[in-house]
């Protein structure tokens, strides 16, 4: 049995992103997802020809970029607002909305499959990663990307640990779910995609640094930009919200560099290859 409610943590994630504007999340968010779409796209070996679908494809940085290389692209979403962004940017790419858990298409229909962040947004990571290996064709690849421990990852680091720090705990109304940093265990990755019959997995760190002009942006732009960290935050009392960005400002000190920051993002990638 899991020790969280499936359900409720579903819920509360398509609740939150179905409403999320992608310009909020495109602001900050997006800028760090986005550096994330080459490496995925060279894991499965993405070129033109390729037939890939790109799950949980947002504001459509992975789709984008794909169709530039010529692949064949399919972006899925659930979220309306999501996908009309994307389709504006990117107007020539395909993008349908259906459920990760429950791909709209039939058995070994694409090359490729790539999932940008998505298996820390399902209640049951198994079925996303399932879902990919069955529309894969035997001898398609399929790679997805969470994120690193926050030892490691600093630019979310610096928020969790000021949350831990200040005593603050979740609010009522915050669903529990699975453990966030699970898969940055390199040995849970694998056992993630070999559990979905996916061979010759490999997983891999991907580290590159985020500039910020100042405190605000960070801070802001995780606010705004996500689902979980808004509520997590404005949640608490105002004097629980200040102490939490106090330290928060306190630990984000150690990555000034001149005027601004220069702030450590950590990422782990897994792939796999069906056979």
């Amino acid at each position: 049995m899991s020790e969280y409610d499936i359900e409720a943590f579903e819920a509360f994630e398509e609740a939150g992103w179905t409403t999320k504007e992608a310009g909020a999340y495109d602001a900050l968010a997006g800028r760090v997802t986005a550096r994330v779409a080459e490496p995925l796209l060279d894991a499965v070996a993405a070129r033109a020809g390729t037939r890939l679908l790109d799950v949980a494809t947002g504001p459509g940085y992975v789709a984008a970029r794909a169709a530039e290389l010529g692949a064949d692209v399919v972006g899925l979403d659930f979220s309306d607002t999501m996908l009309a962004f994307a389709r504006s940017r990117t107007p020539g790419v395909e993008f349908v909305q259906g459920d990760a858990t429950a791909l709209p298409f039939e058995d070994a229909m694409f090359d490729a499959v790539t999932g940008a962040f998505v298996l820390l947004h399902l209640g049951v990571p198994e079925r996303g990663v399932g879902e990919a290996a069955r529309v894969l064709r035997p001898g398609g690849r399929a790679a997805f990307s969470v994120w690193d421990v926050p030892a490691r990852g600093r630019w979310i680091g610096v928020v969790f640990e000021a949350f831990a720090a200040s005593g603050a705990r979740p609010p009522a109304g915050v669903p529990d779910g699975p453990n966030f940093f699970r898969l940055a265990e390199d040995s849970e990755f694998e056992r993630l995609l070999e559990g979905a019959g996916l061979g010759q997995v490999d997983v891999s760190t991907v580290e590159f640094g985020l500039h910020l002009e100042d405190g605000d942006e960070l801070w802001d732009g995780l606010i705004e930009g996500s689902v979980r960290v808004r509520p997590m935050i404005l949640g608490q009392t105002e004097e629980l919200q200040r102490e939490i960005r106090r330290r928060y400002d306190e630990l984000l000190e150690a990555y000034r560099v001149g005027d601004g920051f220069d702030v450590p993002v950590s990422v782990k990638l897994a792939v796999g290859t069906k056979s």
